[in-house]
């Protein structure tokens, strides 16, 4: 039984704990400026309240961060300034530079990690990569839960570099689809779009109705995850403009993230009004 601290139960967060508390391992998350959300996300999958931060890096043994990417340094750094001796895994979608910085601070005691997949609930949906020399500590904590854990076979921050290759294409093509909805829409030749979509890439125009509440959701996350994305391109000597735009996008639909039912019709207005 390892003692983990969760760092901080959103949707995916909270599935790590549920993972985690089926391998009967003992799960804390800190409820010092937490939303009420986030305190009934963690209490339905048996993860155990502590005050503050300091009281729960006495206990924890390992610290798994996922939070939104643009936090994900503050916390590493928050972290440190408490002297943790243990394993700390940074499971965020951050640049690999962003994760070396975070890598510099622990040391051999670092993980990086990247979740590719929805938060997981059910076997073979979600897999958490991993790099670094004490990979297969966190990957163990895992082992034969609904969570599959892959080790990169080298590069301290290899998962993060794979993360954010998936994410530039996933998330990266769905703020392109929904641009171009935005601008169809704007010169008025949204039917054409769609009659030319069916004949000659079935299925996009269907994608791209069904992809709405999801993204509006999350957009708030994804802003900040297409600029690490950006910058994952630009250390590696490479255009990083569409990713910036795609930030953009999403950032003009951060205010439907509490709308409980949001169409892509919807959703075209925001990025033509803002």
């Amino acid at each position: 039984m390892t003692k983990v601290l969760i760092l901080h139960p959103g949707a995916m967060g909270s599935s790590l704990g549920l993972n985690l508390n089926i391998n009967d391992h003992e799960t804390y998350w800190v409820s010092e400026n937490r939303s009420t959300a986030t305190a009934k996300r963690a209490n339905d999958q048996g993860i155990n309240e502590v005050s503050n931060l300091r009281q729960a890096l006495d206990i924890a043994e390992v610290v798994i961060s996922i939070c939104p990417p643009s936090a994900a340094f503050d916390v590493a750094v928050s972290v440190a300034k408490h002297e943790f001796n243990g394993i700390y895994c940074d499971a965020n979608a951050v640049a690999p530079d962003t994760s070396l910085r975070i890598a510099e601070i622990f040391n051999d005691s670092y993980v990086d990690g990247a979740v590719v997949g929805p938060p997981s609930h059910s076997p073979g949906t979600t897999r958490l990569y991993l790099a670094g020399v004490n990979a297969h500590v966190i990957a163990k904590l895992f082992a034969g839960s609904h969570l599959g854990c892959c080790i990169m076979p080298k590069g301290v921050v290899s998962a993060s570099a794979l993360k954010m290759c998936y994410a530039a294409y996933t998330k990266g093509t769905a703020a392109l689809i929904l641009a171009l909805r935005a601008k169809a829409e704007h010169y008025g030749i949204s039917d054409a779009l769609q009659q030319e979509w069916e004949q000659s890439i079935p299925g996009l125009w269907e994608r791209s109705e069904r992809m709405s509440q999801g993204v509006s959701r999350k957009a708030w996350r994804f802003a900040p995850e297409m600029r690490e994305i950006a910058r994952s391109f630009e250390m590696a000597s490479l255009p990083n403009g569409f990713h910036k735009a795609a930030a953009e996008i999403y950032e003009r639909m951060t205010s439907l993230r509490d709308v409980s039912e949001v169409s892509t019709a919807a959703i075209v207005k925001q990025l033509l009004k803002s």
